[in-house]
């Protein structure tokens, strides 16, 4: 019972790192998806810890780690089409509403 509360305890806690990185350091966009990947791996070591301690069947975890997969695809193909498009992933450099 003892390493069910350390695991949901670091997980909590680098959940929070995680939210703290990506509220904090909004200079490029690939800080950003790199601190967004931390929070899902984060929140699946959370629900995984969760799932084993009540038994329950884990498919939904696959299918959560199949999400966040996609996820982390899309997020690089949209930093590949920013960086050819203005040249940096900078934040700063681009505005949103401007096509």
């Amino acid at each position: 019972m003892a390493i069910l509360n350390l695991w949901g305890c670091v997980s909590l806690f680098s959940l929070g790192c995680g939210l703290v990185a990506f509220v904090g350091k909004r200079k490029h966009l690939l800080n950003a998806l790199l601190s967004l990947e931390f929070i899902m791996v984060s929140t699946f070591w959370l629900m995984f810890g969760v799932v084993d301690f009540l038994g329950a069947e884990s498919y939904f975890m696959m299918f959560f780690l199949t999400l966040v997969a996609c996820e982390g695809a899309l997020g690089l193909a949209l930093l590949v089409s920013i960086v050819r498009s203005h040249g940096n992933d900078g934040l700063s450099s681009f505005n949103i509403l401007s096509c």
